[in-house]
């Protein structure tokens, strides 16, 4: 009876993960609309990293601490920072360019993308449908790529890089799954957010250097909303997951984001809700579903054809 449970618990901290994160990257639309986007990421898990950890070193609130090894710190940097560094400057640029609404359903189809690579092409009617599946997700993609072909070069660069950073969001998932069979999900997370602050800050101070910012009342809690509730809690939450389920079974949940991220988008920032967006979201959700569901046990079909 306890695995129930703890299923339970896992799928309930991973709904509140993507309400967390809607609000995150409304946030962060808001900041990078001002702030350097290398700049707000950097700071970002710098200060959500080291809270994290001092949380991790000074109390007993989130388990035992316990020292790395030279081998789990070099894992650590390669893995984890290094590739959260890179997906934050994508998404951050992703942001600035184009809705945060657009963003967060490309981030939608990284399920698709992860089960496409953890299985190379069969011939199993399993293998068939995954593949399918990544048919309706970048089906989903052309409709959100097909009016910024239309329109100005800057609306097609943030949908590419939007597209980008789904891809790199589901190499992240399946790193941090990778690091969290040694680790806590707290530890990882804790880890890997400083250390991609540290990577990306002498190219974030060099931003500032450039361009004047100020950090105002505003600024400040929208910055400490999103290190709490964008960095410190959610990272904590999905890198615990990926110690249970599979990076594929725990990515689905990126579904939810898009749905909050709109709905805080569009009650904070008053971005409008577009025909586009819910046509998208349509194929992209259904080829998620698709790749998911275990069809051959539902219809007992044979496994290769």
């Amino acid at each position: 009876m306890s695995q129930p449970k703890n299923n339970a618990a896992i799928a309930g901290s991973l709904l509140l993960v993507s309400i967390m994160w809607g609000g995150n990257n409304a946030g962060t639309k808001w900041l990078v609309a001002f702030w350097p986007p290398i700049w707000t990421g950097g700071i970002r898990f710098l200060l959500a990293g080291l809270l994290l950890l001092a949380i991790l070193r000074f109390t007993s609130w989130l388990g035992e601490y316990r020292p790395l090894t030279a081998s789990q710190r070099r894992q650590l940097w390669l893995r984890g920072g290094l590739s959260l560094a890179v997906y934050i400057v994508i998404f951050n640029w992703a942001l600035r360019l184009t809705s945060a609404s657009h963003v967060a359903l490309y981030l939608g189809a990284s399920p698709v993308w992860t089960l496409v690579w953890e299985e190379r092409p069969r011939r199993t009617w399993a293998s068939g449908q995954r593949y399918a599946a990544a048919v309706l997700a970048l089906g989903g993609v052309l409709v959100l790529f097909w009016p910024a072909l239309r329109a100005a070069q800057m609306d097609l660069l943030g949908e590419i890089l939007g597209l980008a950073a789904s891809i790199l969001w589901a190499n992240f998932s399946h790193q941090m799954r990778i690091l969290s069979a040694n680790l806590s999900g707290v530890e990882v997370a804790a880890h890997t957010m400083w250390m991609s602050g540290i990577a990306l800050m002498p190219l974030a101070l060099v931003e500032i250097a450039l361009h004047h910012i100020t950090i105002g009342a505003e600024s400040f809690g929208v910055l400490a909303f999103c290190v709490v509730f964008g960095g410190v809690i959610p990272y904590a939450l999905w890198n615990n997951a990926l110690r249970h389920w599979r990076t594929s079974q725990v990515v689905l949940f990126n579904n939810l984001i898009p749905l909050s991220t709109m709905t805080w988008s569009h009650l904070c920032l008053q971005e409008p809700i577009t025909g586009t967006f819910w046509a998208a979201m349509v194929l992209i959700v259904a080829g998620v579903v698709l790749g998911q569901a275990n069809w051959t046990k539902i219809f007992g079909m044979p496994e290769g054809f």
